[in-house]
């Protein structure tokens, strides 16, 4: 039995309640694992929403924290977008005091303002995160699906889906940009509890000990 706690949502409406979960781990994992707690901020960036999610990883036990989204478009010109995003990734970094920050490098598009502007977003939020002492680490958008799902062309819905069923949420009830985040930061949990070269464990063993988590 894993145990749930919520808290009412704060006065900003991009913060969501939060799930206290337990991921099973086999002992090797647990090895690898550091018994003192540590803090992790996933984001996936963006100009218009900006996804983030922080999790607290204690053993064998992960908290997440905080999930939600950062509405952007109605402020302004891309510069203003763009110091809004360092001043609220600072903020959310004062109050959790994380580790480290993960981060999905943006793919690669046929639109290049626009991957210009998302490399920006990326540029800033990782800034932020280094003036605070954070150690960052980036991950493909390819990476952090096949360390979640097992499938590194798994859709949105389909990271979502996984999020859900993995850490009790509620589905539906987070943004798409936000359960992406929060794979983020799980992907860097999992990199950080295993060998990253290690062609044992990963999903298929972890469908394998834990049958009944996914039907």
């Amino acid at each position: 039995m894993f145990k749930v706690k919520c808290l009412e949502k704060s006065e900003k409406v991009r913060h969501y309640p939060f799930t206290i979960y337990h991921l099973p781990l086999n002992n090797f994992q647990l090895a690898q694992l550091k018994q003192t707690s540590s803090r992790i901020l996933g984001i996936d960036p963006g100009t218009n929403i900006l996804g983030f999610a922080v999790i607290e990883v204690d053993g064998e036990k992960v908290d997440v924290l905080e999930i939600g989204v950062l509405h952007l478009k109605d402020k302004g010109e891309h510069v203003d977008k763009l110091k809004e995003i360092f001043l609220e990734i600072q903020e959310i970094i004062e109050r959790y005091l994380p580790k480290d920050l993960a981060i999905e490098a943006p793919f690669f598009g046929k639109n290049v303002q626009s991957m210009l502007k998302l490399g920006r977003a990326q540029g800033v939020a990782m800034a932020a995160g280094m003036t605070m002492g954070l150690s960052i680490t980036e991950y493909s958008p390819k990476k952090v699906k096949q360390s979640v799902t097992g499938n590194g062309n798994a859709s949105k819905e389909q990271v979502a889906d996984m999020m859900y069923r993995l850490l009790s949420l509620k589905p539906g009830k987070v943004p798409l940009d936000a359960t992406d985040a929060l794979s983020v930061a799980l992907c860097h949990h999992y990199q950080n509890g295993r060998p990253v070269s290690s062609k044992k464990g990963g999903w298929k063993s972890f469908l394998k000990e834990n049958p009944d988590r996914v039907k």
